[in-house]
């Protein structure tokens, strides 16, 4: 829900388990509680999307038993699959350009103990436009907060109840375009191989007008994954979120209507959802023109990066429990 900060600082003075997303300016005046919160000023609301520093954006966790905080570096931030609840669902947040947020992003696949774990979450960002900012994550249990450190939130469940992590992703691939794979797990590439030829990438993208807008997706057995491109620069392709060795990338096909993509996967799905945490990237914000656009019922902090058990770009990204 979106408050104002009296209202969320009562919120927090009530000793209720909170997730909070607001500007820095907001977030650095809240008191010390059981919460954890992450830099942003973009929000999906439901009114729809909005850029404000006046609000936050919270979740209120009334469903965990219990719950507890920790703050990790890039040297053990995986420790989060050992201190998480047998039954429980981890709330991860990490502040974009650190280097504990690539090292998530480039091990995460291979950590097998995550799929076990339901881990959601989204990474810190900022005012775009103000080049003074930096994207930061608090631990609320002590008021203190990061620009390097991944915060983790651990909540328990009920023993008959599961946390549910889903992802809306508007994005598909031609299956008859080109095949890319890359020789390695990386975040910067400059060559690649297309239909087992190699090349330069940033050439390739260039010869062909891709629209860079447009992320590489890969089809990881029936579900597509989405990498998006950060920059091309000196002949380096910078990504959003790694490619991975082994795995075959296409570009997706282009969209002109986000909002209304996001209206007709929502229909597709069926089932009304109730998500306890939903998130949507800052590219498809840009890109889409969502500003005004609602994505019901998934209001949440518009992110550099979302988390479902891995990091993911350009997707909407949900939890329940059910």
């Amino acid at each position: 829900m979106f408050v104002t900060l009296d209202k969320a600082i009562d919120m927090i003075e009530s000793g209720k388990i909170l997730h909070i997303a607001a500007d820095d300016s907001l977030l650095s005046k809240l008191p010390k509680g059981k919460w954890i919160g992450g830099t942003t000023p973009y929000f999906i609301s439901e009114e729809g999307g909005i850029f404000t520093k006046d609000k936050l954006f919270v979740n209120e966790f009334d469903f965990a038993k219990d719950f507890s905080v920790a703050v990790y570096g890039k040297y053990n931030v995986f420790q989060i699959v050992e201190e998480c609840y047998e039954n429980g669902l981890t709330m991860l947040i990490m502040p974009f350009g650190a280097d504990v947020t690539s090292k998530y992003a480039k091990d995460a696949p291979n950590v097998e103990e995550l799929l076990m774990h339901p881990t959601v979450g989204w990474i810190s960002g900022y005012d775009i436009d103000n080049k003074n900012s930096q994207a930061k994550v608090y631990d609320g249990t002590t008021g203190v907060s990061y620009t390097d450190k991944a915060v983790a939130m651990y909540l328990k469940l009920e023993k008959d109840k599961t946390a549910m992590i889903n992802l809306v992703n508007i994005f598909k691939d031609d299956k008859t375009d080109p095949c890319i794979t890359f020789s390695d797990n990386t975040l910067e590439i400059t060559k690649c191989c297309v239909n087992g030829q190699q090349v330069d990438f940033a050439e390739y993208i260039e010869k062909k007008k891709i629209n860079t807008k447009m992320p590489l997706v890969a089809d990881y057995n029936g579900v597509y994954i989405n990498t998006s491109i950060k920059t091309i620069e000196n002949g380096r392709v910078n990504l959003y979120a790694p490619v991975f060795k082994g795995i075959e990338y296409r570009f997706a096909i282009p969209i002109e209507n986000y909002a209304e993509e996001f209206k007709n996967k929502i229909n597709i799905m069926g089932a009304e959802t109730t998500p306890v945490f939903s998130c949507n990237c800052i590219l498809n914000y840009l890109y889409g023109n969502l500003e005004g656009k609602k994505t019901t019922p998934y209001e949440g902090p518009v992110t550099f990066g979302e988390i479902a058990y891995q990091l993911i770009n350009q997707t909407l990204v949900y939890c329940e429990i059910i």
